[in-house]
């Protein structure tokens, strides 16, 4: 009784003032609809671009081994895994792949989640409670700033990057909590520079500290075996849990975290984003499976992969423009105001290359940007024309 199955739109004004503040910052977002699979060139409106905005950086998406792996899942084991992990919905491919990134990463077990966010939630909320200490960079990806907040422990942030602010943070405050945890990403997904990872090693032994990273855009690309910056910086034995995503590099979908057995024990046990979610696609696991044999056989693809995006940024500098401290397949163009940034992406889509705005919240105001991320499939003739545009 009373309920309005349809309220009139004058029920809903203070979501359409939500809205409409949105648009007067041009922080509305309108995404791109695809008309083709995920690829270096992509069909927008009817008409192929270069994409130059995805995370598929490796080109695995849409390979035909990934493809054919997926394929054979599902007719193995249908399409979903028909409940949460601990009911009935690990599947003995869930157990496999489980063990696959464990012997990738170095560490004694893995655990699959649903999406790379739940990940970071798990093992955040496993490390670190009430009368725990947790440290994050400022930039740390959403998923590890809110999952902190989360875990009732005390939080407290750095400035990017800044070691000599962490240490004093480590001095003043460490001696006050049970346990602390420093969480930082290992490749930042907008700045595309790297974590100093032997800095926070050094600090994390001397203050008696957990040191998690995220190398959810490094995984894959990064490291001589490609297990990501910490093998790159020869730091990765030194690393207590890492997290990635089986979303970027890897080409599928879902996360991990990796680390001490009794790490991911308790995460299986406590973990509510692992307990109370459906399980990842059984297809998923098979795809990731197959993308693991081609980073491990095709060291080729990381390596194109790296070397196109220095010589992209080295025409941009000689272009005059700034790439801040990109030193990653993640290229910064900062353009300021969020309408600026967006006339320059309307400009550059008429060009023939989908790269969005990147706004607020996701930057801060005055930093919004192109982020361009390159991928192994990327031409370099396109990559060229595009430092042609932009400077």
């Amino acid at each position: 009784m009373g309920f309005k199955k349809n309220a009139p739109m004058s029920d809903w004004e203070h979501l359409k003032t939500v809205l409409n503040d949105l648009k007067a910052g041009d922080l509305l977002r309108t995404p791109a609809v695809l008309d083709s699979p995920v690829g270096a060139r992509v069909v927008v409106g009817g008409r192929e671009v270069v994409c130059l905005c995805s995370n598929d950086y490796l080109g695995l998406a849409a390979d035909e081994a990934v493809k054919a792996a997926a394929i054979e899942a599902i007719n193995t084991w249908g399409v979903g895994a028909g409940a949460s992990r601990l009911v009935s919905g690990t599947l003995q491919v869930h157990q496999q792949l489980e063990q696959r990134l464990a012997a990738f990463k170095g560490a004694q077990a893995a655990v699959v989640t649903s999406t790379g966010w739940m990940a970071n939630h798990v093992a955040i909320c496993a490390l670190a409670g009430a009368g725990d200490l947790i440290l994050c960079d400022k930039l740390d990806h959403a998923s590890i700033l809110d999952a902190a907040r989360q875990s009732r422990a005390a939080v407290r942030t750095y400035a990017h990057g800044d070691r000599g602010r962490l240490r004093r943070l480590l001095e003043r405050h460490r001696a006050d909590y049970r346990e602390c945890l420093i969480v930082t990403d290992s490749l930042f997904s907008m700045d595309g520079d790297l974590a100093p990872l032997e800095e926070l090693v050094e600090l994390k032994n001397r203050f008696d500290a957990k040191l998690m990273i995220d190398e959810a855009h490094a995984t894959g690309v990064f490291g001589q075996t490609g297990r990501g910056v910490a093998e790159h910086l020869g730091v990765d034995e030194h690393i207590d849990v890492t997290v990635g995503t089986l979303s970027k590099a890897l080409g599928a979908m879902g996360g991990f975290v990796a680390g001490p057995e009794v790490v991911i024990d308790v995460i299986r046990n406590t973990g509510r984003a692992y307990m109370y979610t459906t399980a990842l696609p059984p297809a998923m696991c098979a795809a990731v499976l197959a993308g693991l044999d081609i980073v491990r056989d095709q060291p080729q693809r990381r390596q194109k992969l790296l070397a196109m995006a220095a010589e992209l940024r080295d025409r941009l500098g000689a272009g005059g423009l700034s790439t801040l401290s990109s030193a990653s397949q993640i290229i910064p163009v900062v353009i300021g105001g969020a309408a600026e940034a967006v006339a320059v992406s309307g400009r550059l889509l008429s060009e023939g290359f989908l790269i969005p705005a990147i706004r607020p919240p996701s930057v801060p105001p005055g930093a919004s940007r192109l982020r361009i991320s390159l991928c192994a499939n990327h031409d370099p003739q396109d990559l060229a024309r595009l430092a042609d545009v932009l400077t």
